[in-house]
C-alpha cells in the first residue's frame, strides 16, 4: 500500500513545474493557498459552537505554444498529494493541447523569489478571541437578563497564497481576515437590529460596544410607525454604503464598458474613462498597501474573466484610482483587455477599495442630527441588478429602518423594497461624513476590505413596503 505524501507549498510548485516541464508544457503557474480558520457562534444567547479548521487547494496552468497560438489548461484540486500532483500536471497539459489558442495569451510574468518565500503558512486558532470571547460572554449574560436575544458569528481566516511559474517566479503572501455579524432581536422576537464589523486580527473588535448599538437600536423600535413607500431623505451608514459601493466596483470591469455592457459604456461606443460621474468630489481608490486593508500586492488569477488573465499572475499591483474627484480614472483590466480598450497598462481587480468624499467629516449620528425629516437605514441585503446600463439594484432593507424627526430617531418604521444605482447616488448625496472601516451585511463575509462615508440622499426610492424582517 502506497502511503500518499504531502507536499510543503513550496514543494508542490516546484514539484508542479517539473512534471509540467516533462509533459512537454511550455509554460506553466502553480497556485497553492493554504487556509487556516477559527470560528465562533452564538444563538438565543448562548455560545454554541466553536472550532478550528484547515483547507488548501492547488491550481497548475499549463501553457502549451507561443505567441497568439498560446493555449492554455486549468485544473485545479483540494487536499493535492505527490501522487494527485502528477495527475493534475497531466490533465492541465492534456487540456492546454486542445483548447483553442488563448485570446488573452501574453508572456509569462517574469520573477524570482520573494520575501518570505521559504516561510510555512500562517496559521490561525481560536486563541485570536482572547480578548473577543470574554466581553462576548458577558454580553450575552446580559442580553438574558434585559430580555434580549443574541445572535452572532465571528469568522478568522489567514489566507496563505504561494505562486510560481516557469518563468521563475516565486511569491508568497499571507493575509489575515476576520469579521464579526451580530443580530439583536427584543424578548418578544418582534424587533431586531444588526451589527457588523471587519477586523484583522480581533484586537480592535469591542464586544461590548456591539451589545451597546444593538441595544440602542432595539431601544428605538419600541415605537413603530407605518411609513408609505416613495422617495425619502434617507442616511446610509457606512455599513450600507458598502453594500451599494461593492457592486458598483465589482463592475468596473473595463471589457464590459468597451463593449457597450455596463454604465461605464459611453453612448458613442468605448468607455467612460475620462467622463465626469459626479459633481461631488466623491473618491473611489485601491491600494494593496492600504493600513488596515492591505491585501495581495500581486495579480493572482485561477482563471481568465473578462478583464483578469492566468497570464497575469505575479503581477505587481499599485494604488489605483478608479474615481478623483467625481471623473472616472480607471476600469479594471488585464494586459490583454487594456490594449483591446486602448489605456496604456493594466489596471488589475485589488480586493479592497476606500470610497472618500474630499472635506467630508463627521459620523452617522451627525448626519441624523441634521435630518428634520426622513429616514436611518442600517442595512441591505437580497441585492440583485436590474439594468446593468444604469447599473440600477433592487434589494429589501433589513433589520432596523427607523424614523427621523427633528434630529432624532424616534422609532422604526417597516422594511422595504429599494431601486437604486450607486452610480446616481455619488451624484445625488447632499451631505457625507468621514471614511471609516466599514462591513457590508450583503457581501462582507467574503468581501470585507472597505471603508465608506455615511451617506445623505434626499430622494432615496423605497419603492414599496416589504414584509421581511
Amino acid at each position: 500500500m502506497t502511503t500518499a505524501i504531502q507536499l510543503t507549498p513550496q514543494d508542490t510548485i516546484e514539484r508542479g513545474l517539473e512534471l509540467a516541464s516533462a509533459e512537454g508544457a511550455d509554460g506553466c503557474v502553480v497556485i497553492v493557498a493554504e487556509t487556516s480558520s477559527a470560528n465562533l457562534r452564538w444563538a438565543n444567547n448562548t455560545l454554541t459552537t466553536n472550532g478550528a479548521m484547515r483547507g488548501s487547494s492547488v491550481t497548475v496552468i499549463a501553457t502549451v505554444g507561443a505567441g497568439e497560438g498560446t493555449a492554455a489548461g486549468i485544473v485545479g484540486r483540494s487536499s493535492v498529494t505527490d501522487a494527485s500532483l502528477s495527475e493534475i500536471v497531466s490533465a492541465a497539459v492534456a487540456t492546454a493541447r486542445s483548447s483553442s489558442p488563448a485570446e488573452d495569451a501574453r508572456p509569462l510574468v517574469d520573477g524570482t523569489a520573494g520575501a518570505g518565500w521559504d516561510e510555512e503558512p500562517d496559521e490561525t486558532s481560536v486563541s485570536v478571541y482572547e480578548k473577543f470571547a470574554p466581553a462576548l460572554g458577558e454580553t450575552l449574560k446580559r442580553a438574558g437578563h434585559e430580555n434580549r436575544w443574541l445572535y452572532g458569528f465571528a469568522d478568522h481566516e489567514i489566507t496563505t497564497v504561494y505562486v510560481g511559474s516557469s518563468a521563475g517566479l516565486r511569491l508568497r503572501q499571507a493575509l489575515p481576515r476576520g469579521f464579526v455579524t451580530a443580530t439583536g432581536k427584543s424578548g418578544d422576537l418582534s424587533q431586531s437590529a444588526w451589527v457588523g464589523a471587519a477586523t484583522r486580527d480581533f484586537t480592535d473588535i469591542d464586544a461590548l460596544a456591539i451589545d451597546a448599538e444593538l441595544t440602542r437600536r432595539l431601544g428605538w423600535a419600541t415605537r413603530t410607525v407605518a411609513v408609505d413607500p416613495g422617495r425619502h431623505a434617507t442616511v446610509l451608514p457606512p455599513a450600507a454604503v458598502a453594500d451599494l459601493t461593492t457592486y458598483l466596483f465589482w463592475n468596473l470591469d473595463g471589457r464590459d464598458a468597451f463593449e457597450g455592457r455596463s454604465v461605464f459604456s459611453k453612448k458613442s461606443g468605448g468607455t467612460r474613462i475620462g467622463d465626469t460621474l459626479s459633481e461631488q468630489p466623491v473618491n473611489l481608490r485601491s491600494d494593496p498597501h492600504l493600513p488596515g486593508l492591505e491585501t495581495f500586492p500581486f495579480a493572482v488569477a485561477r482563471s481568465s474573466g473578462r478583464s483578469s488573465s492566468v497570464f497575469d499572475n505575479g503581477l505587481t499591483l499599485t494604488a489605483t484610482d478608479w474615481i478623483r474627484g467625481g471623473k472616472l480614472e480607471a476600469l479594471m483590466t488585464s494586459r490583454h483587455t487594456a490594449e483591446l480598450i486602448g489605456v496604456p497598462e493594466a489596471t488589475p481587480d485589488i480586493e479592497n477599495y476606500v470610497l472618500s468624499v474630499d472635506g467630508a467629516s463627521g459620523s452617522t449620528d451627525d448626519l441624523v442630527a441634521g435630518l428634520e425629516h426622513g429616514l436611518l437605514l442600517t442595512c441591505l441585503w437580497y441585492i440583485r441588478m436590474v439594468d446593468p446600463q444604469t447599473l440600477l439594484l433592487t434589494g429589501l432593507t433589513r433589520d432596523g429602518v427607523y424614523l427621523v424627526e427633528n434630529g432624532e430617531v424616534t422609532g422604526a418604521v417597516n422594511n422595504f423594497r429599494f431601486n437604486e444605482s450607486p452610480v446616481d447616488l455619488l451624484g445625488r448625496f447632499t451631505a457625507a461624513g468621514a471614511t471609516v472601516p466599514s462591513f457590508s451585511r450583503e457581501w462582507g463575509d467574503y468581501f470585507s476590505r472597505t471603508a465608506t462615508p455615511p451617506l445623505l440622499i434626499p430622494d432615496f426610492n423605497m419603492s414599496s413596503v416589504s414584509q421581511a424582517s
